[in-house]
């Protein structure tokens, strides 16, 4: 509580105090994160223990709608799995997804980024060259490419091997930014005095990086990272929503989708309506968590 009471007192925590829109999109996303850590605790079913789901639930609608079993509250998919439960469970999935890619293209944009910022020369000009290359392809065609080939592989693999070929087809994406981010913000502060005193002293370049100009840049890393979590659930969902993502027996939010989206047009709305708003829910309480940390980050906003 004493660590707590200190951050709300800082000027960040203040900022976070005074603004309605961050406290409700931090609830939302508390809410969200919590039900899929704890899943297997409060979910009401376990959606794929197969020795629980019946066939004759299949497809029934939301309880508080037309009066059906008061045990599917948000009604059940095409294989009688309880919808509630199953939203929990995927959300675990897409979360862990998300959040592992996003932390990986941080380690390798930010190393990346250092080093071409720092040292400059060809290695600034070969890694740019690199990021350039990457830029000018979609990110999600990239993913595509890479999550098909991957399954090519690997076609009769574990799930485990498709959970880090969607991980590595996210992650090959998503570092260029850092990259760039992280180079722009080094080119600055590597010709600052306080580095240019740590050289003079005969600090070594790898110390002078990781203990003068890598906190001086974490900042709008961690603005990015914070948007960058919900455009890697995002792309997730649409990797799984197209085929190429996590398999069936594991559905993600976006299996959950594509799942209900050929039962749409029949009636079975909840099918896929759930899991969009589920997804929705997620994606656009974390970008507003990003908007107001860079925001709050911002010393001209202050």
């Amino acid at each position: 509580m004493g660590v707590l009471s200190k951050w709300l007192d800082s000027d960040v925590g203040y900022s976070f105090k005074t603004s309605p829109v961050a406290i409700v999109a931090a609830l939302v996303a508390f809410i969200c994160v919590f039900c899929a850590l704890f899943a297997g605790l409060i979910a009401p079913h376990n959606p794929f223990d197969l020795t629980t789901l019946e066939l004759s639930d299949a497809r029934l609608p939301p309880a508080w709608i037309e009066g059906g079993k008061a045990t599917f509250f948000l009604g059940t998919d095409d294989q009688g799995r309880d919808i509630l439960s199953a939203l929990m469970y995927g959300a675990r999935i897409s979360l862990a997804v998300g959040i592992v890619s996003v932390i990986l293209s941080v380690l390798i944009g930010v190393t990346l980024g250092l080093l071409a910022g720092f040292f400059g020369g060809w290695i600034d000009t070969l890694l740019m060259r690199i990021c350039d290359v990457m830029l000018s392809f979609p990110p999600i065609l990239v993913a595509l490419l890479i999550a098909g080939v991957g399954r090519a592989m690997f076609p009769n693999a574990h799930t485990s091997v498709a959970f880090g070929v969607l991980i590595i087809s996210i992650t090959l994406t998503g570092w260029v930014q850092y990259a760039r981010t992280v180079r722009g913000t080094t080119l600055v502060e590597r010709n600052k005095e306080y580095v240019q005193a740590a050289r003079v002293t005969g600090v070594a370049s790898s110390r002078i990086m990781l203990r003068h100009v890598l906190p001086n840049v974490m900042g709008p890393v961690l603005v990015l990272a914070t948007i960058q979590v919900a455009t890697a659930i995002i792309t997730e969902a649409t990797l799984s929503f197209l085929g190429v993502g996590v398999p069936p027996t594991s559905p993600s939010l976006g299996t959950l989708i594509r799942v209900g989206n050929d039962y749409l047009f029949s009636g079975e709305w909840w099918i896929t309506v759930w899991p969009g708003l589920m997804l929705i829910l997620i994606a656009l309480s974390v970008n507003l968590l990003g908007d107001w940390l860079r925001d709050a980050l911002n010393p001209r906003l202050r």
